[in-house]
């Protein structure tokens, strides 16, 4: 939309016109006027006049002595007492009159002392005065210097207008505004059927999301002028100057009409009356001919008025009734979609690479308004050209998110060694305890680089998706998550200090929450302690029960805070080798990313080598101790016991190999499990050779082994379960033994062996 601007000249070029006159009053008639007269001389000087025969003419009376030159110039000076002054003036030639200077006819006087003047500011003051009528809009109903004009800038329809395709992520307001559009495109069709329009759509919605620009775009989509005006401009120091550009507002646009009136920020004008006296008449006034205006005795004009606020609850009921502002429409903040499509519009202006990741981009700058997204494309697009591309990249956008979040990067910041190393076990802490929780967002960076907005360093969560609800593990998770600094900080140095500022606010904040807001605790179960008011501007909280209840209230707060501080103590206690090195490598490269975390701390290769160490060692150990016992002479009485023994012992340690194993490894377990079979089978060979002239002996044995498979096969097939992956069965085992004259136990036991593998 183009704005209409009445073309004007600047009061300073009046001010240059008077200017002018006054420089040829004072220049050129004054001075002419000046030449006509009398110059006072004294007796000397007409003395010698005199003798230089230069007078022409002289006018002698009882006080002065009035003479002129021959050049025309009048002189005047006081009488002596000179009986010889007749005759020497008769001597040089003199002439005697009885008057010299001729007198202005008092019509040409008074025509050129006081009519002329007079007329000529007269005309200027007409001409100023209809100039500033004009500009106050309404002539003699107008007040003076344009204090009752509404000011209001008024935009006409224009090929490069908004339209609803340049606002994104509003899809349920636009199609709110999409009916205004059709009526005035299509008013008989509403006629027909006799509905109306509403007269007033109320836009309401956290600053920046886009409600001015939704207007404009429903002017765009109209084709209609369009009247834009803020609720401070009807604010005067003068009674009725509000009232009178609210009536000029108005009639412009019935003028105009069908039209939009939009008014910006109207809780400016429109708070709740009280019944105070002494309070503010002239908003007070300003809001009842609003109110008037809106909902008047005439009828459906064409105007229809949009007005925005983040503040609805602060509107006066009369205002936001059916027939005044019958339509409320939300304009909240993007969701995950919405984010990203206000991206991909913004990111159209400039010049950004092909393969930018929006989604993920929209992940990252989750809770941001639209006006917070346009400001991250642009500063993309400013860090690009600083580094000298002719286009912005991914990284571009990610830097551009953590500028708007946590300020640019301090270059000439230095901490020291010391500091740095808290730095670094305090990002950590965060990052560990959320990673160890369940229903935690991913860890996406962590850097310990100063910002400009005072942090020293941060980490970033990313959630997989669009959350609406949080449960309480959830919250409290948050809780430890926000503690995990300062936990690092207690178990690793033994000392507190102040960087922990912000994390105790935020904690303290979601704690209060949890028990005034959301009754997620068992005292108070689903009573409302708090009451929320500008919840588009911040939700400011003040509590609403009595002073005992607040007390319970805190103790409530303190609990659950040092609860889950304990709780993350404990989580980084417990990984305490992990948090060390991380720590160190967040210490050395400063700026780590989530993958580069999750890597460190799930080291998938190092679990595979501890696992294979380990069962190797206990199963070459039987190996080695089965073999003595068959060297020795004594086997028949001790291998019995000590084969059941090592039996025992071997199965506890692999137990507690199986158990020690994370869930997010449990390939990695089965490998170790099928290692340990193989194993398993040697040594069953080992056994069946070496003793089989003795079937009792070897008969309890292949009972002792047979109770170690199972134990295997068991772990196994839950971990089979777990992972629904089917395994393929072995006959390794059954395959080692070679023995065709074995005897009926041996068959037996060998078919259990291919069953269970």
């Amino acid at each position: 939309m183009n704005e209409v601007k009445t073309p004007k000249k600047p009061l300073i070029f009046y001010y240059v016109m008077v200017f002018l006159l006054l420089m040829m009053l004072n220049f050129m008639a004054i001075p002419w006027m000046a030449e006509r007269q009398v110059r006072e001389v004294d007796y000397g000087t007409f003395m010698t006049m005199t003798e230089d025969k230069k007078i022409a003419k002289v006018e002698i009376d009882e006080s002065e002595i009035v003479f002129t030159d021959k050049d025309g110039n009048i002189y005047k000076t006081g009488p002596m007492n000179d009986p010889d002054l007749v005759q020497r003036l008769h001597d040089s030639g003199a002439e005697f009159a009885s008057q010299i200077v001729e007198q202005m006819s008092p019509f040409l006087s008074a025509l050129l002392g006081w009519i002329v003047p007079i007329a000529i500011f007269m005309i200027i003051g007409q001409v100023m005065y209809k100039r500033l009528m004009d500009k106050a809009g309404g002539g003699g109903n107008a007040m003076m210097f344009g204090m009752g004009k509404s000011n209001a800038k008024v935009y006409v329809k224009s090929s490069e207008g908004i339209k609803f395709t340049d606002v994104a992520g509003e899809d349920e307001a636009k199609e709110n505004l999409t009916e205004i559009v059709d009526y005035l495109h299509n008013p008989d069709k509403y006629r027909e059927i006799g509905a109306s329009m509403p007269k007033g759509i109320l836009l309401v919605g956290p600053p920046g999301t886009g409600k001015t620009m939704l207007a404009k775009a429903v002017a765009g989509e109209a084709n209609v002028p369009f009247f834009s005006m803020s609720g401070s401009e009807f604010v005067e120091m003068f009674v009725g100057m509000g009232a009178s550009k609210v009536r000029d507002l108005f009639r412009q646009a019935k003028e105009k009409a069908p039209c939009i009136v939009f008014i910006d920020e109207i809780d400016a004008i429109g708070k709740k009356r009280d019944g105070n006296m002494g309070g503010n008449d002239e908003r007070e006034q300003t809001l009842n001919q609003l109110l008037t205006e809106m909902d008047g005795f005439e009828g459906n004009t064409g105007v229809i008025i949009l007005a925005a606020t983040n503040r609805p609850e602060s509107l006066d009921p009369a205002l936001t009734r059916p027939g005044r502002f019958d339509r409320r429409v939300p304009v909240e903040l993007p969701d995950l979609s919405g984010r990203e499509a206000i991206l991909k519009v913004h990111a159209k202006k400039i010049k950004v690479s092909d393969n930018v990741d929006f989604n993920k981009i929209a992940r990252m700058a989750s809770g941001a308004s639209g006006a917070e997204l346009a400001n991250i494309v642009n500063e993309a697009a400013l860090r690009a050209v600083r580094d000298g591309r002719a286009y912005a990249t991914q990284a571009d956008l990610e830097e551009s998110i953590e500028v708007v979040i946590a300020g640019y990067q301090k270059k000439n910041a230095i901490l020291t060694d010391k500091e740095k190393w808290t730095v670094a076990y305090h990002e950590i802490g965060h990052a560990l305890v959320a990673a160890k929780q369940t229903n935690s967002a991913p860890v996406q960076k962590i850097t310990i680089i100063p910002r400009t907005s005072g942090a020293l360093g941060y980490t970033m969560q990313v959630e997989e998706g669009t959350h609406y609800l949080m449960n309480k593990e959830e919250i409290e998770n948050k809780i430890a998550t926000l503690t995990g600094g300062r936990a690092a900080e207690e178990v690793v140095f033994d000392c507190v200090t102040t960087g922990a500022s912000n994390d105790i606010e935020q904690a303290t904040k979601l704690a209060r929450a949890m028990i005034t807001r959301y009754g997620m605790s068992d005292e108070f179960d689903m009573v409302a302690l708090e009451t929320v008011t500008n919840q588009y501007l911040g939700g400011d909280a003040s509590l609403s029960c009595s002073a005992d209840t607040q007390k319970e209230i805190d103790e409530k707060v303190v609990e659950l805070v040092k609860r889950e501080h304990e709780k993350a103590k404990k989580i980084l206690t417990d990984n305490r080798k992990k948090l060390d090195e991380l720590a160190m490598f967040l210490y050395e490269k400063e700026t780590i990313t989530g993958e580069e975390f999750m890597k460190i701390l799930n080291n998938k290769d190092a679990i595979i080598s501890d696992a294979k160490e380990q069962a190797e060692s206990i199963l070459n150990a039987a190996q080695i101790q089965t073999e003595e016992l068959i060297n020795e002479h004594e086997i028949m009485q001790r291998a019995y016991a000590q084969a059941n023994q090592l039996i025992e012992q071997a199965t506890a340690q692999a137990q507690r190999i199986l158990d020690s194993a994370t869930e997010d490894a449990n390939n990695i377990r089965i490998g170790a499990v099928q290692y340990t079979d193989d194993m398993l089978g040697k040594l069953q060979y080992i056994i069946e050779h070496s003793i089989k002239d003795n079937k009792e002996k070897y008969t309890s044995l292949m009972t002792g082994l047979e109770n170690v498979l199972t134990v295997v096969t068991n772990n196994r097939k839950e971990l089979v379960v777990e992972d629904e992956e089917p395994q393929q069965e072995t006959a390794e085992q059954a395959e080692a033994v070679e023995d065709d004259s074995e005897d009926v136990v041996y068959e037996e036991n060998d078919d259990l062996l291919d069953d269970d593998i």
